[in-house]
């Protein structure tokens, strides 16, 4: 049972919650970076760090939970609106541009399997940002083409027409749409309303009722935040095998419909199919 994208801080729950995670039936997390400190990083080094953070989480949960973990990286989006004011717009981009450049170094060393998240601010902000915004976004996307692996996006909420105009942005940097993932997707579309883009559906109970007969590509997500702040938000980390369970003993072809999240969207997406880790095969 694959949770496609949380988070975990060394400031938080941690391993603790990826244990919780396991005792619900959970096998594998993409755990996607994120800001530990208060401050957003200023610098490459920092982003490293970060980075590293995220790395050495993913291994200490591997050794002590046996669940697989998938890293993903990238600075996020919402780093260049907050770093601006002290940095100014350019060196602001500027950090945001290098910093995918490592998170696609890291993906051709085999350190982490996508970049994300990415994207551009879900809220107004000032023209120049916008446009600077804009240019890092188009540069995750260049990034991802040349390592040849999936981006994950931070967007606001998806219609038809906005998954074709994101289709048609990842076109021009050369990204087919089935590398695309739209990630904390709210509200289900038919697979011809998405543009070939893959949606990662927040794991609430109505939404998953609604998405499991849908033929795919699509992914199940918490988007556990891992924050003291505010326990078990997004969604709580056994969110994701709690509902598939659910989905199991509801009907009898339930739980094959579970192989389009857990297994075939992995291997369309990321070109390998998810293996069970050796605790759970003893």
């Amino acid at each position: 049972m694959v949770d496609h994208h949380c988070h975990l801080s060394p400031n938080g729950e941690g391993v603790a919650a990826a244990r919780r995670f396991s005792a619900a039936g959970g096998t594998h997390l993409f755990l996607t970076t994120q800001n530990y400190l208060p401050a957003a990083p200023r610098s490459v080094d920092e982003y490293r760090t970060q980075f590293e953070t995220t790395e050495t989480l993913a291994r200490t949960i591997r050794a002590e939970t046996g669940v697989e973990v998938y890293v993903v990286v990238a600075p996020y989006p919402v780093d260049l609106v907050t770093t601006s004011p002290a940095l100014g717009v350019p060196a602001a981009l500027e950090l945001q541009r290098r910093a995918l450049d490592l998170a696609g170094t890291w993906v051709k060393d085999h350190r982490a399997v996508a970049l994300g998240e990415v994207g551009l601010p879900h809220f107004e902000v000032a023209p120049e940002l916008a446009e600077a915004a804009s240019s890092a976004f188009d540069h995750a996307l260049a990034v991802a083409r040349d390592v040849a692996c999936p981006v994950v996006v931070h967007s606001a909420d998806l219609t038809p027409q906005t998954y074709r105009e994101l289709a048609l942005r990842g076109a021009r940097s050369g990204m087919p749409p089935g590398k695309i993932v739209k990630h904390y997707a709210r509200n289900r579309l038919l697979p011809d309303e998405r543009a070939g883009i893959v949606p990662s559906y927040l794991a609430r109970r109505d939404l998953v009722r609604e998405v499991v007969h849908d033929p795919g590509p699509w992914f199940l997500e918490t988007d556990f935040l891992d924050d003291p702040a505010r326990p078990g938000a997004v969604l709580d980390l056994a969110t994701v095998p709690r509902r598939a369970l659910a989905v199991a003993e509801a009907s009898p072809g339930g739980a094959e419909q579970l192989r389009i999240p857990f297994v075939d969207a992995v291997e369309k997406v990321y070109g390998w199919r998810p293996e069970l880790p050796a605790r759970r095969r003893a």
